[in-house]
């Protein structure tokens, strides 16, 4: 199985912590140091180009930049990354996303990679005017994407679906390649619409045996639906000279955080309508004693991180056997970051990257 890597993008701003939590922080104040400015992510993202990624991942949320708007500024900054956009579909119509991944994909010459997040706060989603239950926004999101492929074909065409309607809808300059769709999400509800209409389907960094377990269900609905997928991951990365160097930072890490942001965060993710960020949860239990739960995958991001919680820690040689341990259940795409994002994404194109070359695919 090839191996394309990817890096993250941090429009909430930059640290050497978790996400700026720490013992003076709360959950609901972050500070970064690192603020997210046009030309500190414009220095992260020639960081990643340069260090062999294909493409940032770019987040979306109420406490990150938008993603549309920043990827779009970097597009002069760089050459031939691309950017994997994260959007909601409940927030945008489907006929207006269309036009505007068509005019992405002729001012960036094609390299827009979409990643469709459903929402999994729903405090969050009401915030954004958005009162769908969980399993509703899977509708919406399944008649969404529906729309926006019909779009993508250039012909005119009518939909009517329980949450969208377009008469006489037509894209008139569609674009000339497609944008691979990414999708996320664990619950039953989630993985028949992979299966119908992703191209990629995401899943964050949870043990082999239940990564495994995960994409052979989609698999299965995909496969029933006469389609094949390619799968990714997403991984946070502490990778060093040596395992104690990684595993010292690890404990640097955990060390800083709040032991009363760790419980808030616990039982807040512990509420959580998304199956995949109770996973993440559970994997930890808010105990910060066990947090190696698979051979250098470590969870303490997941402490108080919402979203991936895991990383991979060790040396260059343990962090690229894990990666091609994943690669060899038919993980394809690796969507990785490291704390601070420059710093560490140029580590790991010198460091571990080489010792995957084998396994690279042509971007």
């Amino acid at each position: 199985m090839p191996v394309r890597l990817h890096w993250f993008l941090p429009t909430t701003g930059d640290d050497r912590d978790v996400v700026g939590v720490t013992a003076r922080d709360s959950l609901q104040s972050r500070t970064t140091a690192r603020p997210p400015t046009l030309d500190y992510l414009a220095q992260v993202a020639r960081a990643a180009e340069s260090a062999g990624f294909e493409a940032v991942l770019t987040p979306t949320g109420s406490d990150c930049e938008d993603s549309w708007l920043t990827t779009a500024a970097l597009i002069p900054q760089t050459s031939r990354l691309k950017f994997l956009v994260a959007f909601r579909p409940g927030v945008i119509a489907p006929p207006l996303a269309a036009q505007m991944t068509a005019t992405y994909q002729r001012l960036s010459g094609g390299r827009l990679l979409l990643n469709v997040v459903t929402g999994s706060d729903a405090d969050e989603q009401r915030a954004y005017g958005d009162f769908l239950t969980h399993d509703e926004r899977y509708v919406r999101t399944e008649e969404f994407l529906a729309v926006l492929h019909r779009a993508w074909s250039g012909q005119p065409y009518d939909f009517e679906g329980t949450h969208y309607r377009v008469a006489g809808g037509r894209l008139r300059k569609p674009p000339e390649h497609r944008p691979p769709v990414f999708f996320g999400g664990s619950s039953d509800a989630a993985l028949p619409v992979a299966a119908r209409h992703a191209d990629t389907y995401l899943t964050w960094g949870e043990p082999p045996a239940a990564v495994a377990r995960k994409i052979g269900r989609v698999r299965e609905l995909a496969a029933a639906e006469g389609r094949e997928l390619s799968y990714g991951i997403r991984l946070h990365v502490i990778s060093r000279d040596t395992a104690a160097e990684a595993w010292a930072e690890a404990d640097r890490i955990r060390d800083t955080l709040d032991p009363a942001a760790i419980r808030a965060a616990h039982e807040r993710f512990g509420r959580s309508e998304s199956s995949g960020q109770r996973a993440m949860a559970a994997l930890t239990g808010g105990r910060t004693d066990r947090l190696e739960i698979h051979p250098n995958l470590w969870a303490g991001f997941g402490l108080v991180r919402p979203g991936a919680g895991t990383a991979l820690v060790g040396s260059h040689e343990q962090v690229a056997e894990r990666i091609e341990e994943y690669a060899a259940l038919g993980i394809e795409h690796f969507i990785l970051s490291g704390q601070p994002h420059l710093e560490e994404a140029i580590r790991f194109g010198e460091c571990v990257r080489p010792l995957l070359t084998g396994r690279l695919a042509a971007a």
